[in-house]
């Protein structure tokens, strides 16, 4: 089992076969991915890594965290994550992860905070067909209908499909496809759509549901350090 990634996303574009056909594809940026620390067996009980995104001002970060960060000669980080992963594909303190970590037709998962929707009805919430047009239904042919029984139990269940808040939860999605992959750029080019808003950041694995590329990296692809 592989580290995953941290991405943030860009937004939507499209690519162009060679046919003249398009495929949608959302634009992930992997934006300085280092491991920051690693999680082992004998000490914490779990193995992982931690990783981090990005840069963040030393006077946004708190004293406990910037210790942490200095320990590992790392810069602080916008945000951190950890990844569980096999005991060999551990990886040292400091490495950067480049967006070759993932290869062009692998399956992967993706995990976010999908768009918060505010208070939404049952029917865009729960896709209730609504009631009918006609046969007395008056004014309330959006309406959820009954939520209840008779006096037995007489109650609402727990967990009813009612109106209210929709969006702003954790989502993943199973089994993309990776379009295309720009490792100067540290661009990943998913196919078709990717939970959250733009500039959202997102969780980016092998899909668990499918066998590992064979053409992927293992146990990561890192970025060589300069000089």
């Amino acid at each position: 089992m592989r580290t995953g990634l941290i991405a943030k996303k860009l937004g939507m574009t499209r690519l162009f076969k060679e046919d003249g056909t398009h495929v949608p594809v959302t634009v992930l940026h992997i934006d300085n991915v280092q491991v920051v620390d690693v999680r082992t067996q004998e000490r914490d009980g779990y193995t992982a890594v931690q990783l981090g995104l990005g840069n963040a001002k030393v006077k946004n970060v708190s004293k406990p965290n910037r210790g942490h960060f200095a320990r590992v000669k790392v810069e602080p980080k916008k945000k951190l994550v950890e990844f569980r992963v096999a005991e060999d594909a551990v990886l040292e303190a400091g490495a950067t992860l480049s967006a070759a970590h993932f290869v062009v037709g692998q399956k992967i998962d993706v995990t976010a905070t999908s768009k918060g929707k505010g208070f939404a009805g049952a029917m865009k919430r729960w896709n209730f067909a609504g009631l009918e047009a006609s046969h007395g239904v008056s004014i309330s042919h959006r309406s959820h209908g009954s939520t209840g029984n008779r006096q037995d139990p007489g109650k609402t269940f727990k967990n009813k499909k009612m109106a209210g808040h929709l969006g702003s939860e954790r989502v993943t999605t199973l089994n993309l496809e990776v379009a295309a992959v720009d490792a100067e750029k540290n661009l990943l080019l998913v196919r078709g759509s990717v939970p959250g808003a733009k500039n959202e950041l997102v969780l980016v694995r092998d899909a668990i549901k499918k066998a590992r590329h064979a053409e992927a990296p293992y146990p990561a692809a890192l970025v060589e350090a300069a000089g």
